[in-house]
C-alpha cells in the first residue's frame, strides 16, 4: 500500500518539475555579448532563470520540458530602452497634458505605456522623469507581477535649478548645496534607481557637485541632459555617469574643448565607460512622419488606453506639420549623424534610448525605430547596435550579472523574431515572442 501511494506522488512531482522548464529550440542565438551567432541553438529555462545554453545535439533537453520551436528565428536578449517617459504617450501639448492627466498616471497612463513597451520586446527600461510616488508604485507593481511591463529603473522627478511652471510634481528645484543633498537623499530613501539631472548649466558648480556626490554615496548613477555645451562640461567635471540626447540644437558638431574633455574621460578605464544615450530617432524621423502620417494610425499604441485618451492624443497630432515642438527639427536633423559619430569615435559607449512618449513617439514603436536609424541611416554594425540595446544598458545600470545577455544563471529575458535580424533590423518592429523572467507574454 505504501508503494502504491508513493508512485502517484513521484509522478506528480515529475510533472510539476517538467512544467517549470522550457526549451527554446532551433533558432539563431544572438546572445548579447557581440560574438558570432549560434545556429541551431538550445536555451533551457528553469523557472525565471536560464539554466543552460547550447546547440541541438550537444545540449540535452530535459524530459517533459515545454519545447518551443524557434526555427527560422533570431533569438536575442530582451531589449532595453534607456530613455522613456511612461507618464506621456505622444500627445503634442505638454502644458495641457500636465494639467489634465496626472490623476491617471499611476493606474492608467504609466501601466499602459509599460505594457506597450513589453509587447514591443522591451524587457527592461529606464524612466527618466515622472512623479515620485507614481514612479515607485508602477515599478513595484510590475515587479510583483500585478501588471505587465519591463523591469523598470526609475529616476523619479528631474533635478534642476528651478522647475518650469506647472511641472513641480515631477521636477524638483534645488537651492544651494545643502538643499541639493537633501533632495537626492529624499529620492534615494524613496527607492529610486538613478538620478536625472537637467539644466545643470543654470546651477552653481557646487550644487552640481553635491547632486552627483550625494547620488554616488547612495549607489545611484547620475543621468544628465547634454543639450548645451556647458551642461556637458559641468557634468563631466562633476562625474556624471551617462549623458542624454544629441543636443546643441542646430550646431553642426560638438565644440573642440568639449570633445577633448570627453576623450580625457573615456581614457580613464579605471572608472569605467562613459555612457551616452543619443535619442536620435524622434528628431531624425520627424520629417518622414510629417509627410507620411499614416504610420500614426498603427493602433499598437492604443493598448490599455481609454478611448477618450486615444481620441485626445489623435486630435493633438492631427496636423503633424504644425507642431511647435518640431519646427526647428529640419535644421537639427542634418547634424545628428555627425554628432553621434563624434561621440562614438571618442570612445563613448552609446546606449539605445528614445525619449519615448514625446509628441508622435509611442512606446510600442520608438525603440525599433532607434535601432533602424543607427543601422540603416548611420551605417552602424547591427551587432554593435544590438549590444547597445542589451549588454551595455545592463552594465550601465549595474545589473549585468542578472540580465542583458542570454547566459547561464541570468533571468530569462528573451525575445525572438522570424528572420535574420542582423540583416533586417526592422524585423524588430513586430517581435514574435517575448519572455520576461521566464514567463511568456507574447
Amino acid at each position: 500500500m505504501k508503494r502504491l501511494l508513493v508512485i502517484p506522488l513521484l509522478i506528480c512531482c515529475q510533472v510539476i518539475y517538467a512544467q517549470n522548464i522550457k526549451a527554446l529550440v532551433g533558432g539563431t542565438l544572438i546572445d548579447g555579448f557581440g560574438g558570432k551567432p549560434v545556429k541551431n541553438s538550445v536555451i533551457i529555462i528553469e523557472g525565471e532563470k536560464i539554466k543552460a545554453v547550447g546547440r541541438i545535439g550537444q545540449l540535452e533537453i530535459p524530459v517533459g520540458a515545454e519545447i518551443i520551436s524557434t526555427e527560422g528565428m533570431s533569438v536575442l536578449p530582451g531589449l532595453w530602452d534607456m530613455h522613456v517617459h511612461l507618464m506621456i504617450t505622444g500627445h503634442s501639448d505638454y502644458t495641457y497634458w500636465d494639467k489634465t492627466y496626472p490623476p491617471l498616471f499611476e493606474k492608467v497612463i504609466m501601466p499602459a505605456s509599460a505594457h506597450q513597451l513589453l509587447m514591443a520586446g522591451i524587457t527592461s527600461a529606464r524612466d527618466l522623469g515622472a512623479p515620485l510616488k507614481e514612479s515607485i508604485a508602477v515599478r513595484d507593481a510590475i515587479n510583483r507581477g500585478d501588471i505587465p511591463g519591463p523591469t523598470m529603473y526609475m529616476s523619479g522627478p528631474f533635478i534642476q535649478h528651478q522647475p518650469y511652471s506647472g511641472t513641480e510634481q515631477f521636477r524638483w528645484g534645488v537651492s544651494g548645496e545643502k538643499d541639493a543633498r537633501e533632495k537626492i537623499k529624499k529620492l534615494a530613501d524613496a527607492g529610486v534607481d538613478c538620478i536625472k539631472l537637467i539644466d545643470q548649466d543654470q546651477m552653481t558648480m557646487a550644487e552640481v557637485m553635491a547632486v552627483v556626490d550625494e547620488a554616488h554615496k547612495h549607489g545611484l548613477t547620475v543621468v544628465a541632459h547634454s543639450h548645451r555645451p556647458e551642461e556637458i562640461r559641468r557634468g563631466l567635471k562633476a562625474g556624471v555617469d551617462c549623458f542624454e540626447h544629441t543636443g546643441l540644437s542646430t550646431a553642426p558638431e560638438y565644440p573642440e574643448d568639449v570633445m577633448n574633455m570627453i576623450k580625457e574621460r573615456t581614457a580613464q578605464m579605471n572608472i569605467g565607460p562613459l555612457f551616452w544615450t543619443p535619442t536620435v530617432e524622434g528628431l531624425y524621423n520627424y520629417e518622414y512622419v510629417r509627410d507620411n502620417p499614416e504610420q500614426l494610425d498603427n493602433d499598437s499604441w492604443h493598448l490599455d488606453l481609454p478611448d477618450t485618451v486615444i481620441t485626445d492624443i489623435k486630435n493633438s497630432i492631427k496636423y503633424p506639420g504644425r507642431l511647435p515642438y518640431f519646427q526647428i527639427t529640419p535644421s537639427r536633423r542634418p547634424t545628428l549623424e555627425r554628432k553621434v559619430n563624434q561621440l562614438k569615435d571618442a570612445g563613448v559607449v552609446l546606449l539605445i534610448g528614445t525619449d519615448s512618449g514625446i509628441p508622435m513617439k509611442f512606446h510600442s514603436q520608438s525603440t525599433w525605430h532607434e535601432l533602424d536609424v543607427w543601422v540603416n541611416e548611420f551605417g552602424f554594425d547591427p551587432m554593435y547596435t544590438i549590444k547597445a540595446a542589451t549588454y551595455w544598458p545592463s552594465v550601465a545600470m549595474g545589473v549585468s550579472d542578472e540580465v542583458g545577455t542570454i547566459s547561464e544563471g541570468k533571468y530569462a529575458d528573451i525575445i525572438a523574431v522570424k528572420g535574420d535580424v542582423l540583416r533586417y533590423i526592422s524585423l524588430l518592429q513586430d517581435v514574435d515572442m517575448v519572455i520576461k523572467h521566464g514567463k511568456r507574454y507574447k
